[in-house]
């Protein structure tokens, strides 16, 4: 019984481009207590395994995370399993604006303590007396009001390529040190002001607004389906388009646009660019945005050591790397120093 995806991305990349079949690329999260998630981890691994299923999927006892992509003549099969399942019955999925095949080159189904690293202990708080819920129509009343304090609750590297007018963008590298800091900034408005968050899909402020709440917020909204719905929304209903640049996403592709504003900077020569990638050494990986000239010049690498490094022989990287980790610079996502535009 194989409950483990056994194939590497170059191999998996392979067989889907011999297959010449459509992908769709999608996310959902539920909230939910699942009293075995390993069981429940499984199941979804063998199921979705046959239905050649790729992503990044995370089950914890408060429910699932899940980032995948699915081939097209899969999807009625997939969404039918997800019907089967009490919890996930009739679960809106947000299907991706910009369509990849290669979104995904693996699946990975991995059993979390939680399904966002939030460092929250929910104990102390009902996580299910949440903020009020608003479509794309209702966020743009809102952002409008002047008692409105809107909030984007993504990292630093997140909201640098995109986010909302007027928001305000925390410059943190977790979910969990934004919390705080937007608690201290508005301690003196918990009463009189609106206070409207979104994210990339909607997880992170679903947990956010039932924490505020709990920290005397009193009126607490969230963009419902986060910035992927609010897309759909605006482009089906012929909305005004109040989100600049582009949102950033958990795969392969790195960002959908959303407008045609680049609003971020080529880490390397400052030029502007609004495209993520990672740095071609392995050893280091560091994400970071680099332009088409930046990328010819410096070979995909973050640095002239990286080059030099990414240069090398492969049985002499490999040599370079034993024993060193680079963990920091990868979680980092482009504070390393020799990044001299990062802004």
């Amino acid at each position: 019984m194989q409950l483990y995806n056994k194939l590497s991305a170059n191999e998996r990349a392979a067989l889907i481009e011999a297959a010449g079949t459509e992908r769709v690329t999608i996310s959902f999260y539920q909230y939910h207590n699942i009293g075995n998630p390993q069981v429940f981890r499984d199941h979804l691994f063998l199921t979705w395994n046959e239905l050649d299923v790729l992503g990044r999927i995370y089950v914890a006892n408060e429910g699932i995370n899940a980032q995948l992509s699915v081939p097209a003549p899969n999807f009625e099969a997939f969404k039918k399993h997800l019907d089967s399942i009490s919890f996930l019955n009739d679960i809106r999925l947000n299907i991706a604006r910009e369509q990849d095949n290669m979104s995904f080159l693996k699946l990975k189904v991995k059993v979390r303590d939680k399904i966002v690293a939030d460092g929250l202990n929910d104990e102390t708080f009902d996580v299910t007396n949440k903020g009020v819920h608003v479509d794309a129509e209702k966020f743009n009343e809102l952002i409008e009001d002047p008692d409105t304090v809107l909030v984007d609750m993504r990292n630093h590297y997140e909201s640098e390529i995109g986010h909302f007018k007027n928001a305000i963008t925390p410059d943190v590298d977790t979910f969990r040190d934004s919390l705080d800091i937007i608690e201290e900034d508005l301690r003196n408005n918990k009463e009189d002001k609106k206070l409207v968050m979104y994210c990339t899909g909607g997880i992170r402020c679903e947990k956010a607004s039932a924490y505020y709440k709990h920290k005397g917020f009193k009126n607490v909204f969230q963009l419902e389906g986060g910035i992927i719905e609010y897309d759909r929304q605006v482009k089906e209903l012929g909305l005004e388009n109040k989100f600049l640049g582009k949102n950033f996403v958990f795969d392969h592709r790195r960002g959908e646009r959303i407008s045609k504003d680049i609003i971020a900077h080529c880490h390397q020569c400052g030029s502007p660019c609004d495209t993520h990638t990672n740095c071609a050494n392995e050893a280091c990986h560091l994400l970071f945005i680099q332009c088409e000239d930046c990328k010819k010049a410096m070979d995909n690498c973050c640095s002239t050591d990286c080059k030099d490094i990414n240069a090398l022989p492969y049985e002499e990287q490999k040599a370079l790397r034993k024993g060193k980790a680079n963990s920091n610079k990868i979680f980092k996502k482009g504070r390393s120093e020799v990044l001299k535009f990062k802004k």
